[in-house]
C-alpha cells in the first residue's frame, strides 16, 4: 500500500471513530432525559434536541452523502428547524444511527480522487476531504450542544467516560 493510500486509510478510519464516539455520547445524553425534554427549547434562540438531532442528519447527509457520492441533494433545511416534535427519542437515534452509518460507508468507499476535487456544498468549495472534516467538527460540536443542554436539564454527570483514566499521560 503506497503512503497515499495508507493516508486515506487512517484518514477514514479516525473519522469513522470520531463518528462513533458522537454518536455513542448523543445517545447517552438522550437516555437522560424524557420524550417530553427532547423537543423543549432552552430559549427561543435555541433549537431543541431535537431539532439538532433532525438538523445533523440534514447536514450529515448533504455535506458527507450527497457530495461525496455525488446524488442530488435534497435537503430541505428549514424543516429541520422548524419541527416541534412528532418524534419519539427512539426514532431520533435511529435516524441518527441510519444516517451515521451511511456517512461511515460513503467515507470508506470515497476514491482519492474524490477526496481531492473541490465541489460546492451550501455555497462553499470544499475538497472531500474538506467535506468529511467537517462532518466529523460538526457532528462534535452539536454533540457538545446537546450534552451542555442535558446536563443543564438534569443536573448530572453523562458518565461519557466512566472507567477510563483520562489522566494517563501520552506515550510516544
Amino acid at each position: 500500500m503506497d503512503d497515499l493510500n495508507k493516508f486515506q486509510s487512517e484518514f477514514v478510519k479516525n473519522s469513522c471513530y470520531r463518528m462513533d464516539e458522537s454518536f455513542r455520547m448523543i445517545r447517552i445524553s438522550l437516555e437522560k432525559i424524557s420524550e417530553k425534554e427532547v423537543w423543549e427549547r432552552p430559549n427561543t434562540s435555541l433549537n431543541s434536541i431535537g431539532n439538532l438531532i433532525l438538523h445533523l442528519c440534514g447536514n450529515m447527509t448533504q455535506y458527507g452523502i450527497t457530495s461525496l457520492k455525488g446524488t442530488d441533494d435534497l435537503r430541505e433545511r428549514s424543516i429541520e428547524f422548524s419541527t416541534k416534535g412528532g418524534l419519539l427519542k427512539e426514532e431520533l437515534i435511529e435516524r441518527l444511527e441510519v444516517t451515521v452509518n451511511e456517512i461511515k460507508t460513503c467515507f470508506e468507499n470515497v476514491s482519492i480522487e474524490r477526496l481531492l476535487v473541490k465541489k460546492k456544498v451550501q455555497g462553499y468549495n470544499f475538497s472531500g476531504i474538506g467535506n468529511i472534516i467537517h462532518v466529523v467538527e460538526h457532528f462534535s460540536y452539536h454533540t457538545g450542544q446537546i450534552a451542555f443542554w442535558v446536563k443543564q436539564i438534569t443536573n448530572e454527570q453523562l458518565g461519557f467516560y466512566d472507567g477510563q483514566d483520562l489522566n494517563i499521560k501520552n506515550e510516544d
